[in-house]
Parts: structure tokens; sequence; C-alpha cells
């Protein structure tokens, strides 16, 4: 009889260890982008977007993983989004890859890890593309800490659950960009690797350029943050912040 019970008990274990390994791993202060809207046109859940199936963080700003993420959902999406030059884009993000759950105080982040959100975009021959090293990243916008409010994007971030929108220039050339997004949270940022990166990747099609064909400067990620950058004494008290990085660019 014991041993019958052991065994039933070796089973069980198993069988958990099993359900545990295919589910997505969560994470009480990370968060997914996952969706994109077009001039607030739900594209749809991870519908041209690198999911990954974790929420947990990047810290080391020299990791290929910085650039995309890792460990996607699959299949990964094949779709390409999309958007006209000038659209206002929002970036959705939740608690975890597969999107909405339901109420939860750390959805669709943590609110106590406070930090910026920036969008880049890199251009490519083609969005679905799975190669990513090398490519040549611009900020298309960024957000911060308002020094007058006290308020960093991350409380705007969740304030408006977890949806941030921002402008695609109009002067950019036509074709296939990657668009990236993240939310770095600085909780923990008071050493180095603190700092906390939350990023995926979207594919969009950008078309009706204004006929600028902007050459934006461009930099490598990784590369774009030096550990240095990603350093603060303390969140306490700050009434001023800096996002490391190059400049947004501007038609």
């Amino acid at each position: 009889m014991g041993r019958f019970v052991g065994r039933q008990l070796s089973t069980m274990k198993a069988l958990f260890a099993l359900i545990a390994a295919a589910l997505p791993l969560v994470s009480a202060s990370g968060s997914v982008f996952s969706a994109v809207s077009v001039n607030g046109v739900d594209q749809g859940h991870a519908v041209g977007v690198r999911v990954p199936t974790a929420n947990t963080a990047v810290t080391n700003v020299n990791s290929a993983d910085l650039t995309c993420n890792k460990n996607f959902i699959q299949p990964v999406s094949q779709a390409v989004i999309s958007v006209p030059a000038g659209s206002q884009v929002t970036a959705q993000f939740h608690k975890t890859a597969a999107g909405y759950l339901g109420p939860d105080p750390s959805e669709p982040l943590d609110p106590t890890n406070k930090g910026p959100v920036v969008a880049w975009l890199a251009s490519v021959p083609s969005a679905t593309q799975t190669n990513v090293s090398g490519l040549k990243w611009f900020k298309i916008w960024q957000s911060g800490l308002n020094s007058e409010t006290g308020q960093w994007a991350s409380d705007a971030l969740y304030v408006n659950k977890g949806n941030v929108t921002f402008p695609v220039p109009s002067c950019l050339p036509n074709g296939d960009y990657l668009l990236r997004v993240e939310y770095i949270g600085l909780e923990y940022a008071t050493s180095y690797p603190g700092a906390q990166f939350f990023m995926s990747c979207a594919q969009i099609h950008i078309s009706g350029s204004d006929g600028t064909n902007a050459s934006p400067s461009t930099v490598s990620i990784p590369g774009a943050y030096a550990p240095s950058d990603m350093v603060l004494d303390s969140l306490v008290g700050i009434d001023s912040y800096t996002i490391p990085g190059p400049d947004v660019f501007t038609c």
C-alpha cells in the first residue's frame, strides 16, 4: 500500500512539473507588450507582435535579448501590421503573455516599479525576418518623469490599463520596420544590473510617407545603453530624470 501511494505521489509530482514547465513564467513585477492598435483599431492579441512567453525582465544591457526579447509564443505571428505614416499607434502591455486576465493589482505592471517608456523603429528588408542582430534603431517617442507632477510614464501606463499611444513620424520612407516598445523598471536600479527592461517587437509596414524620406541617425541595440546609464542613487525624492540613449527623431 505504501509503495502504491508513493508511486502515485511520484507520478503526480512529475505531472505537476510538466504542467508548470508548460505554463508561461510570470513575475510579480513583470509586463509584456503583446498587441498593437493603429488609429484606435485593435489589431488583435499577439497579431504581428513577437510576444515572449515570460514577463521576466532583461537586465543585461549588452545581451542580445535586449533587442526583441526571447522565447516567443509559438508559432510567431507572420502578420505585418499596416501603419499609415503619421498614424497614432498604441502599444498594449499586460502582466502576462496571455493578455488581460482580469483584475489584478499588478496588471498591467507593478505600480511601484517606476520608469520610462520608449518606442523605437528599425528599417528591415522584411518585417517577419527572424534575424534582428545588427539592426539600426532610432527613437520615435519617449516619456519619463514629469518633474511638475512627479508622475512617471509607468504611472500613466498603469492608469491607462497598459495602453501607451504615440505618433509614427510622417516623413519616414515607406517600407517594413520593426517597432520596439520598452518599459524600463527602475525600482532596483541602485546598482547594476538592476534596471529591468520589458520589451517586444511588432512587425509593421509604413506607407503613405509625405515624401521627405528622412534618414534618422541610428544606434545599435544592444549598444544604445551603457551599464552606468542604468544606475540611480534612489527613486525616492527624485525630481528629474534623463532617459538614456539618443534623442527622439523628429521630421
